[in-house]
């Protein structure tokens, strides 16, 4: 049976051709806010790293009521490393709004969601947003997804997909780029008209898979997902079936379906609508809440293993305690395992000497914002460069992940990035050349994915776009060069001097300003030449008492360099640390004695 007051459709998209800001044009056009209201840019982008990056981490689902058609719309990450996030929640959708930039086309993300959505048998409705930029292409950008799809292996009822041109920034929606309507209606109607109502049996037994996991300090874990038959009421005695099939009963203490941009509480929700249940303890992604009487089977949902992990460990730098109040290893373990409840794309686990907490995810952009939150909220710890997670093959050999990566880049500056890709492992799979630009698709090793950003666009003068993703287990591909350049070590504890900063810095790029606080062991800058070298960064001037014919020459120093987490974690190696505190990033060697370091060395 239809649900025909029901539709639930997820946005879907690249990185950056603008899914959150379509949802907040079309919470505007159903009259959620009111007229006078102030609402911030990208209402949904609510996490402060979403806002600063410019992305979104998590998915979020809103609900906005139309003709009276209560629509659920789902918006999912479009960045790789999130690829977890957006494969589960396309389980709760019937629909998809698949977003296209009218001058760029479908890129690599649009892609990978694409491909996940069309297995799904999802109804894809294309929106070519950006119609309003120059050199805009909207006729061109449908028939390149056009081609995507075929290739992708639609169906012929796939490809007879509905398109609707867009300017979310604008905040118009029109069925002809140029038909001059300049409301978000034509995008609402083709959604009532294209996506298909669910189909659910309302008298049937219950049948819920959780899909996300929400998490409140009050009410503990929420399982989200979409109810596939029956009615659920509060205070409903259930059956909770586990992934490995281990069964046992509870009882669901609150009900809540999404209104607008929050939740509402419901004595009872209808199969078809999306729904968040409080009451499951353990509740996990995956689980089937069922009927106790007659409990319905679903197939299990796959998310895929973590690729990269790094190890978290309690500070032991000499300026502990200055920058952040949470400092001790006992706190670190606890906010960790915090974590492990929420964040179920993360593997947490103690290493078994307990000198620390591993940490896998999806990749460094993953990792990166765990740690960004976490200094944010006031620890200070140590991370160790990131490594990737190996499996061990049937036949014994070692497995290593390889990703796909794709490299778009003007035609005078291919061959320089293919030799940066082929330094790094890359195996060219596809090259596709226009007029200015040149399209590239490698085969790659996680390995050698990193610190490859900052190396290409170093190559092509910042005009290359890199992208890439998991793809699958492959072949370990052997040993890879590490950095060429060693570090600049300091020898001792104290603040760093302009007049030795302005002798270091004609052998190397320096890390520091004059008066940052150093300590023995801490890397300063790079050398220009291979091999640390033990550097005095607090050296100072011998005055004699005679006078100079010549005054003392201003001392000019180029500003040092300033990493990102991301950048920090790349940039290491293996017997090298990042110190993140609230206000610093800095890099140290994991020994900070020179005669240790020496001493380790020998064996």
């Amino acid at each position: 049976m239809k649900q025909e007051n029901i539709r639930n459709v997820a946005i879907i998209a690249h990185v950056d051709h603008g899914k959150t800001t379509l949802v907040d044009r079309l919470l505007w056009s159903s009259h959620v806010f009111r007229e006078n209201q102030q609402v911030a840019e990208r209402v949904l982008d609510s996490n402060d790293q979403e806002r600063e990056r410019g992305i979104t981490i998590l998915s979020k689902n809103i609900s906005i009521t139309y003709k009276g058609v209560k629509i659920n719309v789902i918006d999912t990450p479009g960045h790789a490393d999130f690829g977890g996030e957006v494969e589960r929640v396309l389980n709760m959708a019937d629909g998809a709004l698949l977003i296209v930039d009218a001058y760029e086309g479908p890129k690599p993300q649009t892609r990978f969601v694409l491909s996940h959505a069309l297995e799904r048998h999802l109804r894809i409705v294309v929106v070519v947003n950006k119609i309003d930029r120059p050199n805009a292409d909207p006729e061109g950008a449908v028939d390149k997804v056009f081609d995507l799809m075929v290739e992708l292996g639609a169906s012929d009822e796939q490809l007879d997909f509905p398109v609707v041109y867009a300017s979310a920034v604008n905040g118009y929606a029109r069925m002809e780029p140029n038909d001059g309507n300049m409301d978000m209606i034509p995008l609402l109607d083709t959604i009532l008209s294209e996506v298909p109502a669910p189909d659910v049996d309302i008298d049937g037994p219950v049948a819920l898979q959780v899909c996300t996991v929400d998490h409140s300090s009050y009410e503990g874990r929420i399982g989200v997902g979409r109810l596939v038959s029956g009615t659920l009421h509060e205070k409903e005695q259930v059956l909770v079936v586990k992934p490995d099939g281990t069964e046992r009963r509870a009882q669901i203490r609150k009900v809540y379906t999404f209104e607008n941009l929050g939740k509402a509480e419901v004595t009872a929700a209808d199969a078809g609508d999306i729904v968040a249940v409080i009451g499951i303890e353990d509740a996990d992604i995956g689980d089937i809440i069922t009927d106790i009487e007659n409990p319905v089977a679903m197939e299990p949902i796959a998310v895929e293993e973590p690729t990269m992990a790094v190890v978290f460990e309690a500070s032991s730098s000499p300026l502990v305690g200055r920058e952040g109040e949470i400092v001790g290893g006992r706190q670190l373990k606890e906010r960790l395992m915090r974590e492990k409840e929420s964040n179920i794309s993360m593997r947490i686990n103690e290493l078994e000497d307990k000198s620390g907490i591993e940490v896998a995810g999806r990749g460094v952009l993953h990792l990166s914002v765990l740690m960004e939150t976490m200094r944010r909220e006031g620890f200070e710890f140590q991370v160790g460069r990131p490594r990737v997670v190996y499996k061990t093959a049937e036949d014994g050999s070692k497995l290593e992940p390889i990703e796909e990566a794709t490299v778009d880049v003007p035609n005078e500056y291919a061959g320089k990035a293919i030799e940066v890709m082929g330094t790094a492992g890359g195996i060219m799979e596809d090259m596709v050349q226009d007029e200015t630009m040149t399209h590239v698709t490698f085969r790659i090793p996680s390995r050698g994915t990193m610190g490859l950003k900052t190396r290409i666009l170093n190559a092509t003068h910042g005009e290359a776009v890199l992208f890439h993703h998991f793809k699958e287990y492959g072949p370990y591909t052997g040993e890879m060069a590490g950095r060429k350049n060693g570090g600049m070590i300091a020898m001792s504890t104290g603040k760093a001097v302009a007049y030795a900063l302005d002798t270091l810095q004609e052998r190397g790029r320096l890390f520091v300003g004059p008066g940052d606080d150093c300590y023995e062991g801490m890397i300063v800058g790079e050398s220009a030449k291979e091999g640390d070298m033990v550097v005095n960064v607090e050296k100072t001037k011998n005055l004699g008492n005679q006078r100079s014919s010549s005054a003392d020459k201003a001392i000019q120093l180029t500003p040092p360099i300033t990493f990102t987490l991301e950048e920090a974690l790349e940039y290491i190696e293996d017997d090298e640390l990042v110190e993140v505190t609230p206000q610093s990033v800095r890099l140290r060697k994991r020994l900070l004695s020179a005669t240790d370091r020496k001493k380790a060395a020998k064996k």
